[in-house]
This record gives structure tokens, sequence and C-alpha cells, in this order.
């Protein structure tokens, strides 16, 4: 205990030491001095370390941050994903030292606009209260003389005065109130449809087409009963006639022929009743197992036509192709008459050479040759020629009958030419040259004025001669490869589709786009049923109307 008490009494001793010699040193002042050093006198802590002059004047830089001290630095979360506990290396630093919930409101809100639109109300109705207060004390002190020359005064000008004072007072006493602007409300979903809507329930359904039907019906009277008895009898009484002078050996060779045929034909008309049952039920059978295929086709359109001037595309379908006629050229393309989603493929050879039956006049046929000329045949003169068009230079390879106008046909070279005829008329009315040979073109069963063309650079080229008279509405290439040249195409009668055939056996099926197969116009006068069924147009109607599709191909006859 005695070495910790040794240092305080060597500090009192100094300290009282030193103040004696600053009483000593010190120079004789008047009063108040001793109040004077007293308020100038440091005051040291009694912890305060003494320090020398060098520590003092030792800098220490100290930073700072936005780094919340009392923070905590060691929170951990469980993660699911590794299945351990981790630390979270940012924990939020933000400390808050004052709050308070205010009620301020910014003009531009919709609550401003409000309040301020009620203030000017009652500033607007407070200004008209005061406005009449004075206007009624100005007419009460004017009563006075307005009366008295009003007495002076006709009696016809007293009721024309109280009525304007009237409409005055109501003018001045009716305040006039500013137009409530509306506020939309920014947060009502109804009116952004945020609502959601209940998906109906949709049925899922297959769909074939009926197989055919034929109905038959006779009546049988005694009369035709006994007709067919009387046949039967006569045919036995041949036969036994034919038995007496035939020799035993060929009665017996008889005998096994007539078993034979029996026996075949017993088994050929249970063949034929088979093969019409399994052909139905194989075409119910590939109808429902292939209907997203056989039906989805319908729905597959081209949207972008309605950015399109008047121009379509080809869209491909399907691709048909037999390993037997491998590398075979496409030399006939043909739909079936009954069945439309049916058609057959020729192949073989390629040659030059074509012909096409009138529509109409049964007796009537285009013939083409190798030498470019065309031939107008009938099946009543058969030793000379109707007539002799000298259409190309090069072989012909295709001609068409208009199945709309009975005096239009077509035809294609391998001159690259495309020529429109009139059979009354030597010379083509329309030429088209489409830069390479053409192998074949074919009329839109659905329009008088659209026609296709292929050529063998692997191109189909589509006209509508009521769109442009002049230029293709869509050139397409639809091969894969540049060196297959495409022989033959042909319309479906009934379905948007075209197929095509090139020189390697391939058969393209593709769909024309909607402003490929625009519908003529209805005609104004009603027409038969079977005149709608074959979009039939007479020559009449197209020549006569200038809105008609074939209207074109008349002024150029003319």
């Amino acid at each position: 205990m005695a070495p910790k008490q040794q240092p305080r009494k060597q500090s009192t001793t100094v300290s009282r030491g030193a103040r004696k010699r600053d009483e000593d040193s010190g120079t004789e002042v008047g009063e108040g001095t001793d109040e004077w050093a007293q308020s100038k006198a440091t005051v040291r802590p009694p912890d305060q370390l003494e320090l020398t002059d060098a520590e003092l004047k030792e800098e220490f830089t100290r930073i700072l941050t936005a780094n919340n001290p009392h923070a905590p630095q060691n929170i951990v979360r469980y993660s699911f994903k590794e299945g351990t506990y981790k630390l979270i290396g940012f924990v939020n630093q933000l400390a808050v030292h004052y709050s308070q919930v205010g009620n301020l409101i910014p003009k531009d809100s919709d609550e401003g606009r409000r309040q301020h639109y009620r203030d000017e109300l009652v500033a607007g109705s407070q200004e008209s209260a005061k406005v009449t207060v004075s206007e009624t004390e100005l007419l009460e002190e004017e009563e006075g003389p307005k009366e008295a020359e009003a007495e002076t005064g006709s009696q016809t000008d007293v009721p024309a005065a109280e009525a304007a004072e009237k409409v005055a007072e109501e003018e001045l006493t009716t305040p006039k109130q500013p137009k409530e602007r509306k506020l939309t409300n920014q947060f009502n979903f109804s009116e952004r449809a945020s609502q959601t809507f209940n998906n109906p329930l949709r049925d899922r359904e297959c769909q074939m087409e009926p197989p055919p039907r034929t109905n038959f019906s006779a009546t049988a009277n005694q009369w035709e009963i006994y007709d067919a008895y009387v046949e039967e009898l006569e045919k036995q009484e041949k036969t036994k006639e034919k038995e007496k002078t035939k020799t035993p050996v060929a009665k017996k060779m008889g005998k096994m022929a007539m078993r034979k045929t029996t026996s075949m034909e017993s088994q050929s008309d249970d063949i034929t009743k088979v093969t019409q049952a399994a052909k139905i039920v194989e075409r119910m059978v590939n109808q429902n197992t292939y209907d997203d295929i056989a039906q989805g086709f319908k729905y597959y359109e081209d949207a972008a036509d309605e950015y399109r001037d008047q121009e379509g595309t080809l869209l491909p379908l399907w691709k048909f192709q037999n390993d037997k006629a491998k590398r075979l050229a496409v030399t006939a393309l043909c739909w079936n008459p009954k069945y439309k989603d049916l058609f057959a493929v020729g192949h073989g050879s390629c040659c030059g050479t074509a012909f096409d039956f009138h529509k109409e006049i049964d007796y009537m046929f285009l013939v083409g040759t190798e030498e470019g000329k065309i031939y107008k045949c009938s099946k009543s003169y058969s030793s000379q020629f109707l007539d002799t068009y000298d259409a190309h230079n090069m072989a012909v390879d295709a001609v068409s009958w208009n199945p709309y106008h009975t005096k239009v046909f077509m035809s294609c070279s391998s001159d690259w030419t495309v020529k429109i005829w009139d059979h009354t008329i030597k010379t083509p009315m329309f030429i088209y040259d489409l830069n390479s040979a053409v192998g074949d073109v074919a009329w839109a069963p659905y329009s008088s004025t659209v026609f296709a063309a292929v050529t063998t650079d692997g191109k189909t080229h589509v006209f509508d001669l009521s769109i442009n008279k002049y230029e293709a509405i869509c050139n397409q290439p639809v091969v894969a490869k540049k060196k297959n040249k495409i022989t033959h195409v042909q319309f479906n009668p009934i379905h948007p589709i075209i197929i095509v055939g090139d020189d390697r056996g391939h058969v393209t099926c593709l769909k024309l786009s909607p402003n490929l197969r625009k519908m003529p116009k209805d005609s104004s006068q009603p027409a038969s049923p079977g005149d709608l069924q074959r979009r039939q147009l007479t020559q009449r109607e197209l020549c006569g109307s200038p809105g008609r599709h074939v209207s074109v191909l008349c002024s150029a006859a003319r």
C-alpha cells in the first residue's frame, strides 16, 4: 500500500511549489487578478495521460463510413439447396434516427386537385355572396328616383323593367361554378381488363367422310317373273342340246371346265365383296389415324397476305415419293373424280406432245406436236383438221381448254412461252415469257382467270388476269434442288391445293395463300343448282359485263 501512495504526495508537492513560484514571480496588479487567473486556469482530468510533444503532434486518421457499427455481422440462414446453414454476406446498414408520418399532399396528385377544387368552390361562393349584398344595397338606393320616373312613364314600361330587374338579380345571386374535371382512377383494374376469363370446355372429336351408298329399288310384276322363267328354260334346253352333240371325252372336259369356272366365279364374287369392304375400312382407318394431317392443312394460312399488294405465296404441305419410280419423270397427274383427296401419278419418259378434249363440245379436241403446231380436230372428220395454229417454235408440252370460257384455250412450250388463244382466231391473245422451258399449264377450277405454269428451273408461276394481265402474282421455287425440272401441275377440284411433279419422280403438294385463291364475284342473275356446282359462266355473262374475271379475254378477242 505504501508504494501506491508515494506518487500522489509527489504530485501534490509539485503543484504547491508551482503555485508558490507563480505567486513569487507574479507582478502586483490591482484587485480582481485572482479571479481572472482562476477563470483562465486549465483543469485537467485526473486520468489524463502525460504525453510528450512528439506524441501530441502525432496524427491519427479516421475514415467515416456508412456502415452501421451496431448491425450484426454473424447472421446465418439455412440453405435448402446445400442443406447447411450459411453466413449472409449482405447486412442492412440503414439506421433510422428520426421518423414522422406527414400529411403533406402533392399538388399534382388526385387528392391535391380535389382539395384545390373544393377551396375554389368555397371562395367563389363567398365572393358571390358579397357581390349580391353590395348590388342589393345599390338597387335599394336607386329605387326612389326610378319609381318616380316610372310613375310619369307609360304603364307598358313597368312590367318590362320589373322583368329586367328579376333577370339581373338571378344572374347576380347564382354563382358561377367552375367545371369539374374528371379524374381517372389509375387503380381501376376493371378498366384495364385484368380480370381473368374462364375458358370454355372443349370437346375433341374425329370426323371421317361417310362411305358411299347407293339405293336400288324395282318393281316385279307377273309378266317379268314369267319372262325370267322362260329365259331360264331356254338356256337349259340349249345346254342339253350341246351335250348330246359332244363326244364322251368332250363331255368330261366340259364338266371339268364348268366346275373350274363356277369355283372361280364363286371365289371372285367373294373376293370382290371382301375387297370393297376392305377398301372402305382401310379408308376409315387412315382418316382416323392421320386426322391431324387430313384436317390440319385447312387451317394452315399465310397471314402476311394482308400486307402484300395482291401477291401471294405457295405453302408447302407434303412430298410424295415411290421407291419403284425413282429417277423417273412424272409424265401425268390426275385427281380422282369421286374421292377428292386421291390422285394418280404416271411415271416414264417425257415427250413433247399433248392433247385435250373440249369441256362442252365432246367431239372437238386439240393436239400439240413436236414441231410447235397445234391442230384443232374433230372425231366426226378424221381425215382432215378443223384448223391449224402456228403456236410455238419448239415442241408443245401442254394444251388446256378453259373450263368456263368455251372459246379460250392455253398452250405452253419449251420455247419459254405461255400463250392464251381464242380458237376462232389464228393469233394468240396473251403471250408470257417465263425465261425457262415451260413443262405444263393448268387452269384453276374456281376462277376463269387464274392459271398456273411450271418451268424447268424449278419454279411455279401463278397468274390472275383480273388482277394483273402482264405479270405473275406468284413466282416461287418449289423443289429442293435447282437441277430438278418440274414437268406437271394440277389443281385440286375442291381444296385450294396444287400438286407438282418433277423429273426425279417426286410429287410436292402445295397450298395457295388467300391472295391466290380469290373467288369470282357472284352473278347478278340467279343460276341453277347445276351451274352453281360447276361454277360455270356463260359467254354472254363474260363478254357482256365488264366486272367479270374473263372480260379481259373477251375484249382482247374482239
